[in-house]
């Protein structure tokens, strides 16, 4: 593709530029506002980490203040876990899922376009708070007693509560539409059997998140009541119960691991095979070891409530579970594997880096995350720097880079420029080894008795020294990240253009052009093989599959059955609209503005209200349709 196919869709129009950033609801604009702004809450998220672990880096420092130091710790867990790693999955399967369908958009676009709008809010409002010195500061874990209204009585956690509360329903909303898009939008032809494994893994994650995401809105709410009703859901001597809090909160927190690590394997299957030059060894064994894990990890959340007071057999149960689901995990690393070793032309990119790098960072997370399963030993290391190690490996090692790789693999399909290759790799191997320095230290001074959570320490415990190395191999992550980053912007201006199969993959999302042009294909292909641009290859066929004519109408797709992709409709979807910024917007003064006045409350809801109304008006989609 040269520059000038390119220029037109970098330089849009100027006059129409604000109505439409404001009105969008296609696919891509959602998913890629989802994407940037999550990495923008990445970025926040890392410098906060770098300022803690500086803090930490010697006895005695002060660099944070005892408060701004909770409150960072706070902020860097909420941010990391809730704002970062869930979203930029849900934002990846927004703008691609369709692509690798084949079909031309989301189900319910309006609604998709709410529900960033919601999230971006609930984000944004957070970091205000932390600007201003009211951020949470109780962790991202938000225990009770220590969050109730005795012993945290600022409006700091009641940001917490209400954001979450706020953040979950942009989560489920992401999640219902996925799945309807999935199991009724995909090309003819492409059976469940033939789905990309990216394509299964979101479709697993977005059920978990069905089933994950209300406990936790139930807690915060109650939370909520506790602390501004004076509710006695969490407060002991009302007689509530401190442990419902963890039971609830760790019902989701569990399976949220898997929900950011799964669509991690599924970027794995996806970029392994790419470069290896072969199909995915063990696809039905790696699309099984996800459901599986799926729904295991429903059954391990006691494990995180091992120090408290539980029975042995209960802990006997989760210790096993928590073992076991290791299982289905060591499954997909031996199909990688085997994909590296039988690739008929390894190709070294820096995708292929990224996608690598994973596996050995992932299996030495579950092999500790293995041995705190077993209660004696999580006993020993509960709530020690072990533990942070073990779950960095597992969330940063484990899911951030996938992700990276992925932006490698897939900036190409998204601007139509690839990313600079020496860059990506560069940037892969300062965060690779400086991510090993930093946190395979923090076993040692885990195992030496460092708590986690702590603002300082005194001398002469043993911890400087190691402490010092944590640091020099943080401040390497960060040079890392940061080359990508500034890859990503060079690359964006003056990167060589990409074509639209530069890495002449099998999928269907690089069966259309690089951008995307608004309506994904001008045709809906028709698939007949798990890699229909490879089949088409090896049947001395255009690189193009068989297509379905449509009538002339961007927003219309195809609806077919939901186990073999047979055609049964038509579908229309609705077309740009303020209406779902405007609801997100009357959301956001009805939740947040009772910590001003209750008046914001109604206030905020009649703009909801309005909104409801006018996006539910009869006669204006058929009016469009007829148009």
């Amino acid at each position: 593709m040269t520059d000038s196919a390119i220029r037109p869709y970098v330089t849009r129009d100027t006059r129409a530029t604000a109505l439409a950033a404001l009105t969008a609801v296609d696919h891509k604009t959602i998913g890629l506002r989802w994407i940037i702004t999550a990495f923008a809450f990445f970025i926040g998220a890392g410098l906060l980490a770098l300022t803690m672990v500086t803090q930490l880096m010697q006895p005695g420092l002060n660099v944070l203040s005892m408060e701004a130091y909770n409150q960072f710790f706070t902020m860097h867990g909420m941010t990391m876990m809730f704002f970062f790693a869930v979203p930029i999955m849900l934002g990846l399967g927004i703008y691609f899922v369709p692509l690798m369908i084949g079909a031309r958009e989301v189900a319910f676009p309006r609604l998709n376009a709410f529900g960033y709008w919601v999230y971006a809010f609930s984000g944004i409002a957070l970091w205000i708070a932390l600007l201003m010195g009211r951020a949470p500061d109780a962790g991202w874990f938000n225990y009770t007693p220590l969050s109730g209204p005795v012993y945290s009585p600022g409006i700091n956690v009641d940001l917490y509560a209400l954001s979450i509360s706020f953040l979950e329903f942009a989560n489920l909303v992401a999640a219902v539409i996925l799945i309807i898009t999935i199991f009724k939008m995909r090309a003819p032809g492409m059976s469940i059997n033939r789905m990309p494994v990216f394509v299964w893994s979101i479709l697993v994650v977005a059920w978990m998140i069905v089933f994950a995401m209300p406990p936790l809105m139930l807690a915060t709410i109650m939370l909520a009541l506790d602390r501004i009703v004076g509710t006695h859901f969490f407060r002991i001597p009302g007689g509530g119960s401190s442990h419902l809090w963890q039971h609830l909160f760790w019902f989701f927190g569990h399976p949220e691991v898997y929900i950011i690590a799964i669509p991690a394997f599924g970027m794995v299957s996806t970029i392994l095979p790419t470069f290896s030059r072969r199909r995915l060894v063990g696809y039905l064994p790696v699309v099984l070891s996800q459901v599986i894990i799926g729904i295991t990890s429903f059954g391990l959340w006691v494990h995180h409530m091992f120090a408290g007071e539980l029975s042995v057999l209960a802990m006997t149960f989760f210790a096993a579970s928590s073992m076991s689901i290791a299982i289905p995990s060591g499954v997909q690393v031996f199909a990688w594997i085997a994909t590296i070793w039988t690739g008929t032309k390894l190709r070294l990119t820096a995708a292929f880096y990224w996608a690598v790098g994973f596996i050995p960072l992932f299996v030495i997370g579950g092999i500790t995350g293995v041995m705190v399963s077993a209660p004696p030993f999580d006993w020993q290391v509960h709530d020690t720097h072990f533990v942070t190690a073990h779950f960095h490996y597992v969330l940063l090692g484990g899911s951030v880079f996938p992700l990276i790789g992925m932006l490698y693999y897939w900036f190409p399909k998204m601007t139509g420029r690839m990313l600079n290759e020496k860059l990506g790799k560069l940037s892969f191997w300062l965060t690779f080894v400086g991510f090993n320095i930093a946190f395979f230290t923090m076993h040692y001074t885990g195992f030496h008795g460092m708590p986690r959570r702590v603002h300082t320490y005194m001398e002469g415990l043993g911890w400087g020294g190691p402490m010092l190395i944590t640091w020099i191999g943080a401040m390497i992550v960060g040079a890392g990240f940061a080359v990508t980053l500034v890859n990503v912007f060079i690359s964006q201006a003056s990167g060589e253009p990409a074509g639209d199969n530069p890495w002449e993959a099998g999928t269907l999302e690089w069966a259309t052009t690089s951008p995307p042009a608004r309506h994904n294909f001008d045709s809906i292909p028709a698939v007949v093989s798990r890699n229909p641009l490879w089949y088409a290859l090896e049947q001395d066929a255009d690189a193009t599959p068989a297509a379905y004519e449509l009538p002339d109408n961007d927003r219309m797709t195809m609806g077919t059955s939901t186990l073999d992709g047979e055609p049964e409709q038509r579908l229309l979807v609705s077309d740009a609209s303020i209406q779902p910024l405007v609801m997100a917007i009357g959301g956001t003064v009805a939740f947040y503005g009772a910590l001003v006045s209750l008046w914001l409350v109604p206030f905020g809801a009649s703009i909801a209200f309005v909104s409801i109304v006018m996006w539910n008006w009869p006669g204006r989609n058929r009016e469009k349709e007829q148009s």
